[in-house]
This record gives C-alpha cells, sequence and structure tokens, in this order.
C-alpha cells in the first residue's frame, strides 16, 4: 500500500516548453508527460448562501436545507465517530455507521441534473454518473457516492476561500470549475495533472473520494497550480506544495466541521484519518501537519519533507487565528516561483504578513518559520 498517495503531475504542452520536473510519483518512480492547453470551462450559477440539515443523529441544529441535497460524510468517518476500528470491508455500506453521514445542501449546481457546477465539474470513469435527483440515496456502496463526495468538498473548499476573501477583494484562487475524474487512475492513489488542469481520484482500500481530506488535499495542487502555473519543479517547492495541501485539507474540514456542527472526535492535526487505515497504524494518519521536524530533518522525499513547512503553516494559524493566518498563507503564495526554495517562500510569507496585518503579523509569522530552522529567513 502507498503511504505517500498523493501527487503532482506536470505535463508541459507538447513542441513549446520543456518538460517540468515531476514529484511525488508514487513508490519514489517518476514520470514525464506533456501539457495541453487549461481552457476554463464555462462559468454557471451564482453563489447560494445554503445550509444543511444534518441526517445524522449527531451532526446538530440547522433548519431545512434548501435546493438539491446529498449524503456525504462528516469530513470522514473516522474523524467523526473517533472510532479507529472501522475498515474498508470491500466498500461495504455497513462497514460505516449510519451516523457518519450527513445530508447537505449541493451548492452552485448548473442545473444539467449532474454533479457539474460554477467550482466544480465531475468525471467517472468506472459506473454511471451521479445524478443529483438521486444524491441522498447513495452510499459508499456505490460508485456514485465519491462522486457526490468530490462535487461537494471541492465546492466547499473553493467557498471556503472565497469566504477569506479571494475572487473579491484579494485575486482569485482557482476561481474557475475545476475538473474531476473519478476512478481514472486505476490504483490506489490521486493526483493533480496539468493536463486540463484536472483532479483524479484513484481507487482501492478506501477509495481516495471518500475521504474528505484526500479530496481537498488535492484540491491544494489545483489551487497552487492556477496561482503559479507548473508550480513545484523543485524538491523543495514540491515539498511546499504537498504540505500546503494537507494544511488546507485541514483547514477546509476543520471550518466544515464548525460551520455544520459536525462532531470532531480525533486529532485535528491528523490528516486522512479514513484513507489511511488500510496502510497506518492507530491511531491512524496520512500523515501530520504538527511534526517536530526541522531543516535539518530533510530526506529528500516531498511528501516527508513536507511536514516541516506544514508544520509552520499551522503554527502560524495558531498564533494569528484561522482567517487571518489563512488569507496570508494563501496570498503570499502568488508571489512564489514554480522552482521556489524554502528560504525564498518563508521570507515572501513574511512579507505578504507585514503589508497585509503589520508588523506583529509579520514577526508571528518570521517565528513560525525559523522555529523549523529554515535558513535564510530574514
Amino acid at each position: 500500500m502507498d503511504l505517500f498517495k498523493s501527487r503532482v503531475v506536470r505535463e508541459d504542452r507538447a513542441h513549446t516548453a520543456p518538460p517540468h520536473r515531476i514529484h511525488a510519483i508514487r513508490n519514489g518512480r517518476m514520470y514525464m508527460a506533456y501539457r495541453t492547453h487549461r481552457g476554463l470551462l464555462a462559468g454557471a450559477t451564482a453563489t447560494v448562501a445554503l445550509l444543511m440539515t444534518a441526517a445524522s443523529a449527531s451532526a446538530t441544529g440547522a433548519g431545512p436545507a434548501l435546493g438539491p441535497q446529498a449524503r456525504v460524510f462528516m469530513v470522514n468517518p473516522v474523524q467523526s465517530s473517533g472510532d479507529q476500528t472501522l475498515t474498508d470491508a470491500k466498500d461495504a455500506a455497513d462497514a460505516v455507521p449510519a451516523t457518519a453521514y450527513a445530508t447537505v445542501a449541493l451548492r452552485n449546481l448548473d442545473g444539467s441534473g449532474g454533479l457539474s457546477g460554477r467550482w466544480a465539474s465531475i468525471r467517472s470513469d468506472t459506473g454511471a454518473s451521479a445524478r443529483v435527483s438521486d444524491a441522498t440515496s447513495y452510499d459508499r456502496h456505490d460508485d456514485q457516492f465519491e462522486q457526490v463526495m468530490a462535487y461537494f468538498w471541492v465546492n466547499e473548499a473553493q467557498e471556503y476561500l472565497q469566504g477569506l476573501g479571494f475572487g473579491s477583494e484579494l485575486p482569485g484562487a482557482n476561481d474557475r470549475v475545476q475538473p474531476v475524474r473519478i476512478n481514472q487512475w486505476g490504483a490506489d492513489n490521486s493526483f493533480f495533472t496539468d493536463k486540463k488542469a484536472e483532479i483524479r481520484f484513484g481507487k482501492g482500500g478506501v477509495d481516495d473520494a471518500e475521504d474528505a481530506e484526500v479530496i481537498v488535499h488535492e484540491y491544494g495542487h489545483a489551487v497552487h497550480n492556477a496561482q503559479v502555473p507548473g508550480f513545484g519543479t523543485s524538491l523543495e517547492a514540491g515539498s511546499i506544495g504537498e504540505a500546503f495541501g494537507d494544511y488546507l485539507a485541514v483547514a477546509v474540514g476543520e471550518h466544515a466541521a464548525a460551520r455544520y456542527g459536525w462532531p470532531v472526535k480525533t486529532d485535528l492535526a491528523c490528516v486522512a484519518d479514513w484513507d489511511s487505515v488500510m496502510y497506518s497504524e492507530a491511531p491512524h494518519c496520512l500523515r501530520r501537519i504538527d511534526s517536530d521536524k526541522t531543516y535539518a530533518d530533510r530526506v529528500g522525499e516531498v511528501h516527508a519533507d513536507g511536514e516541516i513547512w506544514s508544520r509552520a503553516l499551522f503554527d502560524i494559524r495558531t498564533a494569528l487565528g484561522a482567517r487571518v493566518a489563512d488569507r496570508i498563507i494563501v496570498n503570499a503564495q502568488f508571489g512564489f516561483a514554480p522552482d521556489t526554495s524554502f528560504a525564498v517562500a518563508a521570507n515572501t510569507t513574511v512579507a505578504t504578513a507585514q503589508r497585509m496585518y503589520g508588523k506583529s503579523a509579520a514577526d508571528a509569522v518570521r517565528a513560525a518559520f525559523r522555529a523549523r530552522s529554515i535558513p535564510g529567513v530574514a
């Protein structure tokens, strides 16, 4: 089983640019390919501010949801239940309790009857496409459940960024229709590819799109690529990309849990508790964003080295609060180069904090990076 399951595949335009380095390929293998033009898909309906109603006994209190609805996991079943004994059981519906699900509003749909809308367009390569009209009936035994999860959580992630001001007072951060393909990879791995700027989710064990934190991690790569096309062409830039994906997954999951009144019964800093049950010891984690790693602990692998950067981001969040921290963190990324180093990216983030919020915020950001012993932090 591949512990480091997410990756970015950089695919360059044929005959017009040298190939970018591909990083974070499973089992240390690397591949080269080519990129076609990333044309933006057409926009759809305006944002509808809808809340959800929780179907599970453990979710709390919103009024009736309006518009199309669906069943999804409350981030993931391990996080919402605290049950570290849950296993995949070959996609069996009864492997996960009914209390792990919530009924939510599917926002920003385009009215086609399928899972496409303002911020996401879902395509299935295995099984029939999900229908919005049936979205409350799917469970994890159905291939269509993963499609619904992908739509809801990609939309949720973009709404979170919009709520921070990206796309209004700040530049948009992947504020477009995000193409997603389910089970395209055909293996227990998921990735973002420059080809059509598409996210692809794999299957095997716990299918990847059953865990919201895996979905949002991959969306983090799409955000980075939208901000800095071709981002991740050096080892340290690739590590920053993996770290940001993990950090964004935790941030969006925490925000959603608070927004909808969902329970959080595992350690917040643990990434992908559910997806990792097949290949990690309890308490299950794919990775963590609160490790004690410093720059001296680099091993030359982007997921492992990313835990250095993600800890710095987590410390910034602790020091400044979620909203201020995330506005700084995401806004700073517009100033990164595709092959940025830890030192240059850290200094860019410090400068962004100074510009947006002044000296005290810059000092907190600087302290977080210095605590990771990143050299050259001014």
